[in-house]
């Protein structure tokens, strides 16, 4: 009962202080340049050692620190919105678990150890968005764990082929790796791309979405949909110089691309900013497969602090707003909640790359570095035009929930009277300002030199100016031609429907084998398995027993005859 009532600020204390410990630990580490490795040997198996293995050092350090220092804000938010909810104590249980589970793969650099926590957050992240028991909320989490299985796949096939190196611990092998085992690269690739989300398994992101608010803010800010960045991060040394790196590139490049035309023609407010993440997690594959591991870890951190943000103020919206997620139904906030408007626009403009909050420093240098790079026109165009999307949709949403006129009940009484989200979010806003300076100077201690002609230098800044005028100007008029859409529906069913993915992802994934089904159970069992089997044996069982009791019906007839027929066979063999 106890932990019941205070479970929000156990859970605060203890990930609080475990976080600044460990981002303690990552300093010294970094300023030490030193990384430890613990091993437990399991058994061995034809001079392979299967071995659980933990490494220590400032990327897990940091990366870990961040993780709790999230996890702590958003299960204390969680004391408030989920207060109502009669299993209130197995949620907090839950979501502690999916921290576990994060916190063993990040700490693993081994292949067989890492399956604890890459299946602790497959099987969790299930049981979470199940958690509101609807037909809904059934089938997200069915589509979510199907996706997420072939990642598992993936690792497991990985781990076959690591066998034949005499060990799992891949860190050990980069070297190695990084001009053979092509298969292996492609098995890790996709596991990763399961995780998080790339085409074509982007389906299961915005259907995740059926799970609460908390559980949002962690699986699309630091948790589960990082995971896969983070293995790609761990495994950049072996993908160098690879052939895996090209296709990375174009599939990401189309992910952020298809994510943010998608945005700008969603109403779900969690949707939204479920596409959002899907762009970032693009934009992070993007530039680790052009080679800038360190880069996209410096997103990773930032972008897990301002989207953390985001869906919290987010909820506080929805809650507030009698449960309604469509943004059409909405506006004039900022008059009625003024101080989530502030921290939900500190996350859009961070998410933005606004000069000066945490977006910019990463995002900024990630664009400058791409164009610096030898990336071909396709993935350049891409980029340029990701970069406006982003901005676009932001605008929209501002525009639409903030700024607008009020389309709410005359009689709804719209409030932010909830003091542990409030406190929550007001952390999380302090990390959306100062964490992308402070991240650049722990994370770059040599920056990097970025040489640019005048109008690449300012493509990011006009892009993005263009994308905001679009994105609020066009909103504002678009009441008045919403009816010309029509003409467009078309176009506008695949764009909004992220190019057909969940359709091919749910529909069409089994058509060839439902189909086949269909056919055989026709054909077989109601048919010739029937008809010579369970029915047709029946039937053939039925008509033996009529013959049989036509002659138990007739017996002393039957025995009649027979006597007499003897009797005529014993004359004629004697006479």
């Amino acid at each position: 009962m106890m932990w019941g009532a205070y479970s929000h600020l156990v859970s605060l204390v203890f990930l609080l202080f475990s976080a600044l410990g460990f981002i303690l630990f990552s300093l010294v580490s970094m300023s030490l340049s030193s990384s430890y490795v613990i091993e437990w040997e399991l058994f061995s198996l034809n001079s392979s050692s299967v071995v659980v293995t933990l490494i220590y050092d400032w990327v897990s350090f940091l990366f870990l620190g961040v993780v709790l220092f999230i996890s702590s804000t958003v299960m204390y938010y969680s004391g408030d919105y989920m207060s109502g909810d009669k299993s209130y104590s197995r949620f907090m249980y839950l979501v502690f678990g999916f921290v576990l589970s994060m916190g063993a793969l990040i700490i693993s650099p081994n292949l067989i150890s890492i399956l604890l926590g890459w299946d602790g957050l497959g099987l969790i992240s299930y049981v979470l968005v199940i958690y509101y028991q609807n037909e809904k909320s059934a089938n997200a989490g069915m589509l979510t764990v199907l996706s997420n299985r072939i990642g598992d796949v993936g690792i497991l096939l990985s781990i076959s082929l690591f066998f034949m190196l005499g060990g799992w611990n891949f860190i050990f092998y980069e070297s190695y790796l990084s001009g053979n085992f092509l298969l292996l690269k492609i098995l890790v690739c996709v596991a990763a791309m399961t995780k998080s989300a790339q085409i074509p398994f982007s389906a299961w992101l915005p259907a995740a979405m059926a799970a609460p608010i908390p559980v949002s803010a962690l699986v699309h800010s630091s948790t589960l949909v990082t995971a896969g960045v983070y293995i790609l991060i761990r495994f950049s040394g072996a993908l160098s110089g690879s052939c895996v790196q090209s296709v990375l590139l174009i599939v990401s490049c189309l992910t952020m691309f298809m994510a943010g035309l998608g945005a700008n023609f969603e109403f779900d407010l969690k949707k939204i900013i479920a596409l959002s993440t899907l762009s970032q997690l693009g934009v992070m594959v993007s530039i680790l497969s052009l080679g800038f591991a360190d880069l996209a870890f410096f997103h990773l951190l930032t972008h897990a602090l301002f989207k953390a943000l985001l869906f919290m103020c987010a909820g506080m919206v929805i809650h507030s707003v009698k449960e309604c997620q469509d943004i059409c139904n909405m506006g004039s906030l900022v008059t009625c909640m003024p101080l989530t408007s502030v921290c939900m626009n500190l996350a859009n403009l961070a998410l933005c790359g606004m000069p000066f909050l945490a977006g910019f420093y990463s995002k900024d240098l990630i664009l400058e570095v791409a164009f610096m790079s030898e990336v071909n026109i396709f993935s350049f165009f891409l980029y340029v035009l990701s970069t406006g999307l982003t901005v676009c949709y932001t605008f929209r949403l501002i525009y639409y929930s903030m700024s607008s006129l009020s389309n709410m009940s005359s009689v709804m009484i719209v409030s932010e009277n909830h003091s542990k989200m409030l406190k929550g979010m007001m952390t999380l806003s302090v990390g959306a300002v100062t964490s992308g300076c402070v991240l650049a100077w722990v994370v770059f201690p040599e920056f990097y030199m970025i040489c640019l002609s005048v109008p690449l230098k300012i493509l990011a800044l006009l892009v993005s100016s263009l994308g905001a005028l679009l994105g609020y100007i066009v909103n504002m008029v678009g009441s008045s031609t919403s009816l010309k859409t029509v003409k467009f529906y078309s176009y506008t069913m695949f764009v909004s429907s992220m190019w057909f993915m969940p359709i091919l992802s749910t529909f069409s994934a089994p058509r060839w084998s439902l189909s086949s089904a269909e056919s055989f159970f026709k054909i077989g069992d109601k048919g010739w398995s029937e008809y010579f089997g369970g029915e047709g044996g029946f039937g053939e069982v039925m008509k033996g027993s009529i013959y049989l009791q036509l002659s138990q019906d007739n017996m002393i007839m039957v025995y009649m005859k027979g006597f007499f027929i003897w009797i005529i066979v014993v004359f004629f063999i004697f006479i």
